[in-house]
């Protein structure tokens, strides 16, 4: 890390971050927030974030536009990592998401700003349910979030939390652009039991079903239609599909 700059309140992590990248920050800047106001995940969603969790923006300008797609895919690995540490076993959703169970514990949201058609950076923003009490959020989300207090009832220090998040985050950085398919083979170890199952996925505003049958170098997902034939999707919001039951 080229340098961390630890807020109190801010609008968001990756704003602050994306702001720090037009003015020439070097790649390794981290952004650490107590709390934000205007957090977000992925499609614009508000991201709760009371103070006593974890918020962090990481500034990226990879050399190899080819690791680009795979970069939250890295990023899920690190979080699921640290956050054994901790106690808690977190499952990787595609694309973006680390779960427990069917609960959402962690999500990660990476932002790409261009120059003259190219890439010119990658902001990674990692959001962590550290303290989290049902009592913070909305009660239409309360049942689907967890947290590291929720599981293991015991209060954690968001700073080693994030010290954890981010000597992770080195490591499958670095081994991203030495070896993409480690990342890739990592996270589908990790990930959740879908394959092989029904899943739709909303991309672009059309939804696709299919099994789900692995995920591709570019880490694409991959379904397999009623026809037999496979479809790469490159991003969207997934879940399973429950089979129908019958009288």
């Amino acid at each position: 890390m080229s340098e961390v700059r630890v807020l109190a309140s801010v609008s968001s992590t990756n704003d602050v971050a994306k702001e720090a990248a037009r003015h020439g920050a070097r790649e390794g800047l981290v952004v650490v927030a107590e709390t934000q106001t205007a957090g977000r995940g992925r499609h614009g969603r508000q991201w709760t974030s009371p103070a006593g969790n974890l918020f962090l923006s990481v500034l990226l300008r990879p050399r190899d536009p080819a690791v680009l797609s795979l970069l939250p895919l890295a990023a899920g690995v690190a979080v699921a990592e640290a956050i054994e540490a901790q106690g808690v076993d977190g499952q990787l959703k595609w694309p973006n998401d680390v779960l427990v169970g069917e609960r959402k514990i962690a999500g990660l949201l990476a932002e790409a700003s261009t120059d003259a058609g190219r890439v010119d950076s990658v902001v990674l923003g990692v959001g962590v349910n550290v303290n989290l009490r049902a009592s913070d959020v909305p009660a239409e989300i309360a049942g689907v979030t967890a947290s590291l207090f929720e599981e293991t009832g015991r209060t954690h220090d968001v700073r080693t939390v994030a010290a954890a998040v981010l000597d992770r985050w080195v490591l499958w950085y670095d081994a991203l652009q030495a070896d993409a398919e480690t990342v890739r083979r990592t996270w589908r170890a990790r990930s959740v039991d879908w394959w092989g199952q029904a899943v739709e996925v909303v991309s672009g505003g059309q939804r696709v079903t299919g099994l789900a049958r692995d995920i591709d170098a570019s880490g694409a997902l991959i379904l397999e239609g009623a026809d037999g034939a496979t479809v790469k999707v490159l991003s969207g919001e997934a879940r399973a599909l429950r089979p129908t039951r019958t009288s």
